[in-house]
């Protein structure tokens, strides 16, 4: 597993130490958990002047999921590794599920509200809520981070490999659109967007090239609604036929293609949409920050023979990435971030209507929903996360069990996470 975080009793972050160490530091008596994730542990004394070693934290943004590295550039140890799924995607259905509910609701004249959207104001900078979460998200990691290792240095991949601009620092303007960095953006777009697949016979792994699905000798255009993917094999049988007459015994085929042709690409959106906004947001934490390009990355990693994972690319972003990365033994975190609930207070069912009415207090005997705890009981022992009732009869692992028996591992922070093949995800309910 990856290293543990040491802190002293001050909460000052101390440098991380093998687990082995951790364990004896524990057995002595010398240290306390004080998280189990993050592992961390807080020593009972105050360290005079330790020698730290500074550390260089590595983030891999994503519309998904972000990769984080904490690397030593000295030596080139992984210390410690993570992948943070987001929930965008579960935000913006939510937001979709109320704003249908509001207006099915103001259509039936039920309860009278005048639409409101009309009157907000947005202030400079605003994102939607399922973008700023994924911001808020890594930020919260970064902070967390700072506060239990010796961290120097920020690291993010902010852009993609930009050739045209390596070769003419100085081009601009309609040159800049129309050089190579067009070329290469039009093809990673399509590849992207065709899932490096050849949109007439569905082979991968084989040369695709660039083709216009209404042909450029009956006036088709290049916009990117008229480009899609090929292999050699289709490109050639398909010459200048329009797509109806050479899809014409394949019905579904066409479908499928036109259908995919109006798909945007959001998770290239979303990334784009927050990467500035990103950068900005961390250069405010003080610390020096270090960006690189999604080109330079994919170098890193090769030359240096590491397969392809979100926290492998994390650890080789930017130009300080060290000659030799060593990451043998180190074993990500899986955190997906799952919220703190919701402030809705009536449930409506399908149509509308209230079926279910939320009590007012988020605590009940001093535990929450979500709480890792670990409960002795007269049946046995259960460890994970508690889904509360507002009677002593709390939901663990489908089995109740009565809160004098439990004791709390860590408090419900709003993620889930998973390592050496141990779950402990936030219970329904």
């Amino acid at each position: 597993m990856s290293n543990v975080f040491v802190i002293d009793s001050d909460y000052k972050p101390l440098n991380p130490v093998h687990p082995g160490h951790a364990r004896r530091l524990l057995r002595q008596g010398k240290a306390a958990v004080f998280r189990r994730y993050p592992f961390t542990i807080v020593l009972k004394r105050v360290v005079e002047q330790p020698e730290i070693q500074p550390l260089h934290l590595k983030l891999d943004p994503g519309s998904k999921t972000t990769g984080i590295a904490l690397v030593n550039d000295t030596n080139g140890h992984i210390v410690f590794a993570a992948e943070l799924s987001h929930r965008g995607h579960a935000i913006k259905d939510s937001l979709d599920s109320r704003r249908a509910s509001r207006q099915g609701r103001r259509q039936r004249k039920t309860r009278y509200r005048k639409p409101r959207f009309d009157n907000r104001r947005r202030k400079k900078g605003w994102l939607p809520p399922s973008l700023e979460s994924r911001l808020a998200n890594i930020l919260t990691w970064v902070a967390r981070l700072c506060r239990y290792a010796p961290i120097a240095t920020l690291s993010q991949e902010l852009v993609k490999f930009d050739m045209q601009l390596m070769e003419n620092p100085d081009i601009a303007g309609v040159q800049y659109q129309q050089g190579t960095l067009q070329g290469y953006e039009v093809r990673e777009y399509l590849l992207e967007k065709w899932e490096r697949t050849c949109a007439y016979c569905g082979k991968q792994d084989v040369p695709l090239q660039v083709e216009h699905i209404h042909p450029r000798a009956r006036s088709g255009t290049n916009r990117m609604s008229n480009l899609t993917l090929a292999c050699e094999a289709c490109n050639t049988a398909k010459g200048t036929q329009e797509i109806e007459v050479f899809l014409k015994k394949k019905p579904d085929v066409l479908k499928r293609l036109l259908a995919q042709v109006k798909k945007p690409l959001k998770d290239a959106s979303a990334v784009n949409s927050t990467r500035c906004a990103l950068l900005e947001r961390l250069k405010a934490i003080g610390l020096p920050v270090e960006c690189g390009s999604g080109g330079l990355t994919k170098f890193n990693r090769a030359t240096r023979g590491l397969p392809k994972t979100h926290w492998l690319d994390a650890a080789c972003v930017g130009k300080s990435t060290p000659d030799v990365l060593l990451q043998k033994g180190v074993i990500p975190l899986r955190i997906k971030a799952t919220g703190h609930g919701r402030r809705q207070m009536c449930v409506p069912d399908k149509y509308g209507f209230p079926k279910q009415h939320k009590e007012r207090k988020k605590t009940f005997l001093g535990y929450q929903t979500g709480d890792l705890v670990k409960a002795i009981t007269p049946k046995g022992t259960f460890e994970g996360r508690i889904a509360i009732r507002h009677r002593p009869s709390f939901r663990l692992e489908k089995v109740d069990i009565h809160p004098k028996y439990m004791r709390c591992v860590q408090r419900s922070d709003g993620y889930e996470y998973t390592q050496k093949g141990v779950r402990h995800a936030p219970p329904h309910g």
